[in-house]
């Protein structure tokens, strides 16, 4: 009998699912809570571009167009592009727009106990001839309606992380947003509304930003673009982080070769490993001062007192990745945008009060770009309780059965670690391998999380994929699928030349 096999979002990671695993012979559906693909793509703000170059940024088979000669190509033209790959593989007719999965639930026939299994699922394999999931839908243009329920072999989450599930700080009684007397959103809602509406929101008003990641420092150039010195744009937050030039994450990226990831520790690695990470750890040091320093001589760091506290390396390997936004502190030097550090604030009748202050911050209009709440998100798709304990952003759960999470984790290029992740799916949907016992998966996940706090220490997130290691990441997929991991047609290539999906190109059709 067919297995049934759903994707649970039309993101970049769900398209990607869809297709790698079309090509293994199964037919997926794929549920979709929007209109349309695209994901966070679909919802972006006016100025928003890739920050990672295109040419880590696409799809393995499938190019970016000719017409496209940016380096770093806007939001529409990321969105066109996504668009073609699913019309290019024929992923749209497999797509259920309007259908919004409210809740999954996994349902066994007969008295088995799964947690006290040794494999996963019972056997290791992907499909147990005993287990279901239990899919409820709701028509996301009408909560009336009544809901589906789908039952399904094999569940593959793609709902993503930067959306749905805002992160508000919560404030003292009286000392939150209910006191102000102007208008409080989540950066989510502002990319959301069309450039028209959001340009007519924030002209000629007094806007405060909070945060200092990706949104924040996106909204805040373009609102000070915008309004000028007149009606300066304030951007507060709490921790500095190296946000770096379009240019320097490129080479950064070109950089992660063979030869820099033997100077990182990697999990379960023998002494010779060892050893040789130790005796090059040197030159890791000295390229990454060697990159600080320049990063402080083109910046003005030391003059506005934007120095992180801590050091590029840790802030690579807890993937935090922000790209300056062009003329950034050009803004800040004219005074249409301003930067105020402060470990806390609270909100007042006529704007923010921070801790460093006395006087209030007079603003029209507060913006948080203060990230999602994305575990509470996984966890809120599961009916178990059991399960909703079991939070992880891996592609496997030990203890989750006949699911997959994709997209969920952070890197350098998203997309194309993603696709590596489905290719490693598709492969395992069609029995090409099996998984290792229960424990020998735990255990290789505390060796994985062990080696990453090690570079990263207080930073670590469970959800950063070894920014250090993509190659290294890679090679264990390849292994596992039965693939050659040496990509390069030649051996300087190998050891000094960077990685790109190229390399891996039609993997998944290789049988």
């Amino acid at each position: 009998m067919e297995k049934r096999v759903a994707v649970i979002g039309a993101g970049i990671s769900g398209l990607l699912a869809c297709k790698n695993i079309m090509e293994k012979g199964f037919n997926p559906i794929v549920f979709e809570a929007r209109s349309g693909i695209g994901g966070v793509w679909s919802r972006t703000i006016e100025s928003t571009k890739l920050q990672t170059p295109k040419s880590f940024y696409q799809f393995s088979d499938f190019a970016w167009p000719p017409s496209v000669t940016e380096t770093f190509p806007d939001d529409k033209q990321v969105m066109e592009y996504i668009k073609a790959y699913a019309i290019h593989f024929n992923i749209l007719p497999r797509i259920r727009f309007n259908c919004k999965v409210t809740c999954i639930d996994y349902v066994l026939h007969g008295n088995e106990d799964f947690p006290s299994w040794d494999l996963w699922g019972g056997t290791g394999w992907p499909f147990s001839p005993t287990g279901r999931w239990n899919v409820t839908v709701q028509d996301a243009r009408d909560p009336t309606a009544p809901v589906e329920v789908y039952q399904l072999d094999f569940v593959i989450l793609c709902i993503g992380k930067y959306s749905d599930l805002p992160n508000i700080p919560d404030f003292p009684l009286n000392r939150g947003p209910e006191v102000f007397n102007g208008k409080v959103l989540h950066s989510m809602d502002y990319a959301a509304m069309a450039n028209d509406c959001a340009a007519d929101l924030v002209a000629n008003k007094r806007v405060t930003i909070i945060g200092f990641q990706k949104s924040a420092v996106d909204i805040a150039a373009a609102v000070a673009n915008r309004n000028g010195v007149d009606h300066p744009c304030t951007l507060i937050f709490r921790t500095v982080h190296w946000i770096v030039p379009d240019y320097f994450l490129a080479l950064t990226l070109k950089s992660l070769n063979r030869f820099t990831e033997f100077m990182v520790h990697k999990p379960g690695q023998g002494f010779f490993i060892w050893l040789l990470a130790v005796l090059l750890s040197p030159l890791l040091w000295i390229f990454i001062k060697l990159g600080e320093a320049y990063l402080k001589r083109k910046q003005p760091l030391k003059k506005y007192n934007m120095v992180p506290e801590h050091g590029f390396l840790k802030q690579l390997s807890s993937c935090i990745f922000t790209v300056l936004p062009a003329n950034f502190y050009d803004r800040v030097e004219e005074g249409s945008l301003v930067l105020k550090k402060s470990q806390s604030f609270n909100f007042c009748k006529n704007g923010l009060v921070i801790d460093s202050e006395e006087t209030p911050i007079e603003t029209d209009i507060v913006i948080f770009a203060t990230g999602y709440k994305s575990d509470e998100k996984l966890k809120n798709i599961f009916k178990s309780s059991y399960f909703q304990k079991c939070i992880t952003e891996e592609c496997i759960h030990p203890q989750i059965p006949q699911l997959a999470i994709l997209g969920f984790a952070d890197s350098p290029a998203i997309l194309y670690t993603t696709e590596m992740r489905s290719k490693w799916l598709a492969h395992f949907l069609a029995g090409k391998f099996k998984l290792p016992t229960i424990r020998e998966m735990e255990d290789d996940v505390k060796k994985w999380e062990k080696c990453m706090k090690y570079y990263a220490n207080e930073r670590y997130k469970r959800s950063c994929i070894s920014a250090l290691l993509p190659i290294y990441c890679n090679d264990q997929i390849c292994k596992d699928m039965g693939f050659n991991p040496r990509r390069k047609k030649w051996l300087l290539a190998e050891l000094f030349a960077p990685y790109c999906p190229d390399d891996y190109k039609y993997l998944c059709w290789q049988m």
